[in-house]
């Protein structure tokens, strides 16, 4: 009997590696860039990849399943993609790294180090500025899945009290108030800080535009960790500009890398981090495939299958 081929697309060769085959029941091979891809993809049968070429897809007539590295999926829902592709992804790893980036980026604020890494370089005493805490601040989440709560637990542990927005507004005990996504404007009103934790999806593209933001305080900062075009880059521009929110924190943008000539740049109450916050690392997605390349070969059930529908 023909053993099933399983196609590993990614730069590293670590998550190749790192595929546990049970009883050496499948084939593994694997591709670094397009062309090694086309030239494999017809046999595949499973696809464990980031961001695949979706032209390719014309060719993987055997194509059942791809495992996506990572929680994000937006890239793999294309018309390209035959329906009958199940598609899945990786929860459960992303919510420590993005919490502390979170965390750490909000303590970064309250903690102004700018400012005193800015006198140190003057060499001046800075005795009258304080720093201000994390306690009693309240974190408002825009996206209430794993990711979003891992967070939420991070931040009530330093005493934030959180708000949470989601598409059916059902509560959740990380959070204090869940909004439904019709009701941002008020879930925005009282936040210090906002996390955006979206999947882009139709509904979603550029949810956090001219209207949200209008909705902050000028004291408040924008934490954008989910996708760049969850967030309307123009409206955020003007914002930030005229000083209608205190700043930004964007890790993720709608074209990247960010041009070099793209005006967040320069930006001064900007942060930019290139799509870090919550990084894809072969020993941490390796037990997700694992785990589901037995349940394929033994005919039960994925986990974390995707709602093509919902876009996650």
């Amino acid at each position: 009997m023909t053993r099933p081929s399983v196609l590993v697309y990614h730069a590293d060769p670590k998550y190749a590696e790192l595929v546990r085959v049970p009883r050496n029941r499948v084939v593994v091979r694997a591709a670094a860039t397009p062309s090694e891809a086309a030239e494999l993809i017809a046999d595949t049968e499973v696809l464990y990849a980031w961001k695949f070429p979706p032209h390719l897809f014309a060719k993987a007539a055997r194509l059942k399943w791809l495992q996506a590295m990572g929680a994000g999926v937006d890239w793999a829902i294309v018309r390209e993609l035959p329906p009958r592709v199940v598609i899945t992804r990786a929860p459960g790893v992303f919510g420590p790294w993005m919490a502390e980036y979170v965390i750490g980026w909000c303590a970064w604020i309250t903690q102004r180090i700018e400012t005193y890494r800015e006198a140190q370089r003057q060499r001046r005493w800075l005795d009258h500025v304080l720093p201000d805490r994390l306690l009693g601040k309240t974190l408002t989440i825009v996206g209430l899945g794993d990711i979003g709560r891992a967070i939420a637990r991070a931040a009530r542990a330093f005493g934030m009290r959180v708000v949470g927005v989601s598409r059916s507004g059902r509560r959740v005990r990380e959070a204090e108030r869940v909004f439904k996504v019709g009701e941002l404007a008020r879930a925005l009103a009282d936040a210090d800080f906002v996390v955006v934790l979206l999947p882009l999806t139709p509904e979603t593209l550029g949810l956090i535009g001219a209207d949200a933001l209008a909705a902050m305080k000028p004291t408040a900062w924008l934490l954008n960790i989910a996708r760049g075009a969850v967030v309307d880059e123009a409206a955020l521009l003007e914002a930030l500009e005229h000083r209608r929110i205190a700043g930004a924190i964007l890790d993720v943008f709608a074209t990247e890398p960010l041009p070099p000539h793209h005006r967040l740049w320069r930006t001064d109450n900007v942060v930019i981090t290139p799509h870090i916050a919550g990084p894809s690392t072969p020993e941490e997605i390796a037990p997700v495939f694992n785990d589901n390349l037995a349940r394929y070969l033994t005919g039960r059930p994925l986990r974390h299958v995707v709602d093509r529908a919902r876009g996650y």
